[in-house]
């Protein structure tokens, strides 16, 4: 039996995901690799549900799962904006810029998570924060570079970058590989009234 790592997510635009970019190249160039990893322009999302290891037998039943949780639930929009840090600026760990959206994107993340459970993946402990990772500290950072890492977030500023509608949630699987982690679409399931 072949396993695979998947998660599902909400899909920007790529001009989003450029301007974000954009948005974020002078915080990159001030912190570098050494401090961050930094996350590919190509693979920055929105995840709903991160599932780990899921065996080829089990995709059918996660596809049927997704697909009614979609069909339940209402396209909307996000407006993408601001930056800040997990756990806290002070102990930075994840890298992030904002999001903000209705109601239904926190029913949404809910009820998949609720559905995916029911298939035997660990339910989400922490409440729901939705947000876009940009780079991930690395752990041997140390005080003056957490430091550093504070400093710099203080600086930027990331007003408004844009919106973006979404009318359907993807199931991705990630391959991990030497040069980062290559993201797949396999299913897009569309919200019910896109």
């Amino acid at each position: 039996m072949s396993l695979l790592r998947a998660f599902v997510a909400c899909e920007l635009s790529g001009s989003l995901r450029d301007v974000i970019h954009e948005a974020t190249a002078d915080l990159r160039a001030g912190l570098g690799p050494d401090l961050v990893r930094w996350v590919p322009r190509r693979n920055i999302h929105l995840t709903l549900k991160f599932l780990g290891d899921v065996s080829s037998t089990s995709l059918d039943l996660i596809v049927r799962a997704l697909t009614a949780e979609a069909s339940r639930h209402e396209a909307f929009d996000m407006l993408v904006a601001g930056i800040a840090a997990f756990p806290n600026s002070r102990r930075p760990r994840v890298l992030w810029v904002g999001l903000s959206a209705p109601p239904t994107l926190g029913l949404l993340q809910r009820d998949l998570d609720t559905a995916t459970a029911r298939l035997g993946y660990k339910s989400e402990e922490r409440e729901f924060s939705p947000h876009l990772t940009i780079g991930y500290v690395r752990s041997g950072a140390l005080a003056a570079g957490t430091e550093k890492i504070r400093e710099a977030l203080v600086r930027t500023q990331v007003g408004k970058l844009g919106s973006q509608h979404v009318d359907a949630v993807h199931l991705f699987k990630s391959d991990l590989q030497r040069t980062g982690a290559v993201y797949t679409k396999m299913l897009s399931a569309p919200l019910g009234k896109a």
